[in-house]
């Protein structure tokens, strides 16, 4: 689905000063090795790290002034665990999150210092979901998780005082994939969907046969390894051919979009994933409203760096969802 001649994307215009501070940290990011899953012990040794590092996040927590609960729902004859944020104030609004982690590690806790900052800029709940995980499950376990906790929470199960707020979905990267798959899932149920206000998609992966950017991916590309992106996804369903990987639920770009919900899409011109937000944001603008953001410099998880673009986009992604909260009508 490549690009007409009259159609190239183009991207945001940045402050100068703010393009080259995220040149000059892309510099130092060069250095670090890029993600690359190769092996069962890779993913382990990551998620191990990732949880030694978790140790002291209460205190974060307590600073911002919110609260984690974990709760374990039964859906549909899955056990379900859920991270959920509250902060001071009665929500007005519940974000439900799905974190990255390209399928193999990540949890919800690590989504804790974006969600924090949601909770505390637009006074919602955030409920992200701890999907399993490759390679001890499979991408229809992870979808079934996904499409469950929407479900307990779009249904009568979840907390009664969140029965008539809208609800919002985030997704980052594989969370990106998920929420969209999620969302695609949920049409099947019209009331459910009709609750959607929005959702934030960051730099997801909607077409798990590769679209150009990954297939044309080099050894330049930041945080994601490029050059095995592609053979990377085709190990994410196994058996199938080059055909059946552009259906749904695996490949969201080649879905029915009728019915999604607004949608804020986010993507960086360093990010190997670039063309899936671009070509995923056309088929969406047929059927809803889309703000789309291409980034100059950003690499793929820029949303977490520490540079004034990553700010000023957490900072829209905020503004955003209060945008739509507020111009939520609940169903009579």
């Amino acid at each position: 689905m490549p690009f007409p001649e009259s159609r190239q994307p183009v991207l945001d215009p940045v402050d100068a000063a703010i393009v080259a501070e995220a040149r000059a940290f892309n510099r130092r990011l060069a250095w670090a090795p890029r993600l690359r899953i190769r092996n069962r012990f890779t993913p382990l040794l990551v998620q191990s790290l990732l949880h030694l590092g978790q140790v002291a996040d209460g205190a974060r927590l307590a600073r911002a002034g919110v609260r984690a609960r974990r709760q374990v729902i039964h859906v549909d004859g899955l056990a379900v665990p859920l991270r959920i944020l509250t902060g001071s104030r009665p929500p007005r609004a519940v974000v439900l999150d799905f974190h990255g982690g390209g399928w193999v590690i990540g949890n919800a806790q690590m989504n804790d210092a974006l969600n924090i900052a949601i909770v505390n800029a637009c006074d919602v709940a955030v409920v992200s979901v701890d999907y399993r995980l490759m390679p001890a499950h499979a991408l229809r376990d992870m979808l079934d998780d996904c499409l469950a906790a929407a479900r307990w929470l779009l249904g009568d199960q979840a907390d009664p005082s969140w029965a008539q707020l809208p609800m919002l979905v985030v997704g980052e990267s594989a969370g990106g994939h998920l929420a969209a798959a999620t969302l695609l899932s949920l049409r099947q149920s019209p009331p459910l969907l009709a609750r959607i206000a929005g959702a934030v998609l960051y730099y997801g992966v909607y077409d798990l046969s590769g679209t150009p950017s990954v297939r044309a991916a080099g050894p330049d590309t930041l945080l994601l390894h490029g050059p095995s992106m592609a053979t990377s996804m085709r190990q994410l369903t196994p058996g199938l051919s080059e055909a059946q990987q552009r259906t749904v639920p695996w490949s969201p770009l080649y879905g029915v979009l009728d019915g999604m919900p607004p949608a804020l899409m986010v993507a960086g011109a360093r990010d190997p994933l670039f063309d899936d937000t671009v070509l995923m944001a056309a088929r969406w603008r047929e059927v809803a409203d889309v703000e789309l953001h291409l980034l100059p410099e950003a690499a793929h998880g820029f949303i977490r760096f520490p540079i004034a673009l990553a700010r000023n986009m957490q900072s829209r992604t905020h503004a955003w969802l209060n945008e739509r909260i507020a111009a939520f009508k609940p169903l009579t």
